[in-house]
């Protein structure tokens, strides 16, 4: 199914036919991933009285679960700058477009002081010029265990300040990485990379120039199959009014 969009005053060719899902899913089980030391998500039948919601119980005629789990931990998710705000900022009211021109690399990340870490000398020679709406980062190795990872305690790669004010420099509005974080998950809550990305300098009163319409999407997941190069992405969330959105990021190959 073969469509052109007009984007940006720019004619681009996709196949509708052909998504390719960068999301991880929720799953009550040991596949899902996991992240900031929570237990798994839960999905079960509501249970009132003699009624439950299953189908296979024999007690209702409908399946009707109860869902709890935390979109930061669970699985792919876009948040916006209300992530590190004082004040509250929904993603469901900051992202209202959801197509992109979008830019995906591969980077392995450098071992420097007991850590990994993605630079802004990487990421400039990945992109070699091109200055995308949306940055989609795979790291290396891409192994598929990180579809069911736990990271807890696990001092996952993450961005230098420096490369995160590259990528914030070079406009691009929507970053995407197969990380629980662009940020180290022990930092002392300094959040260089977050706070550089949306230009916040004061969460405790944001600065007028902070990049209110921008967003991070983190545990995304994109198989080896997928080469380097240009797409279009749909950045699909649910309607939550909250800092985050459990997410489905799909990629289309611009032909």
């Amino acid at each position: 199914m073969k469509t052109t969009i007009q984007h940006n005053n720019k004619n681009y060719e996709i196949d509708l036919a052909q998504p390719i899902d960068i999301s991880l899913p929720i799953q009550n089980n040991h596949l899902n991933p996991i992240a900031w030391y929570l237990n798994q998500p839960e999905i079960n039948p509501v249970i009132t009285g003699d009624f439950v919601g299953s189908v296979v119980s024999g007690k209702s005629s409908t399946n009707f679960n109860n869902i709890l789990f935390n979109p930061h931990g669970h699985g792919t998710h876009t948040e916006c700058l209300g992530h590190i705000t004082k004040d509250f900022y929904s993603i469901n009211q900051i992202l209202k477009q959801f197509m992109f021109v979008a830019e995906l690399i591969s980077i392995e990340p450098e071992f420097f002081e007991d850590d990994f870490i993605i630079t802004k000398n990487q990421i400039e020679k990945a992109l070699n010029g091109v200055t995308p709406e949306a940055l989609v980062i795979r790291t290396l190795p891409n192994n598929s265990d990180k579809k069911h990872k736990n990271y807890s305690n696990t001092n996952p790669a993450y961005l230098t300040e420096e490369a995160s004010v590259c990528i914030r420099e070079i406009g691009v509005q929507h970053l995407l990485i197969d990380l629980p974080s662009v940020d180290k998950e022990v930092d002392e809550g300094k959040l260089l990379a977050h706070k550089a990305f949306w230009n916040v300098k004061d969460t405790q009163n944001v600065n007028s120039d902070a990049r209110f319409d921008c967003t991070i999407t983190e545990l995304i997941f994109v198989e080896n199959n997928v080469p380097d190069g240009s797409y279009i992405i749909n950045m699909q969330i649910a309607s939550f009014e909250n800092d985050a959105s459990p997410s489905k990021p799909v990629l289309y190959a611009i032909k």
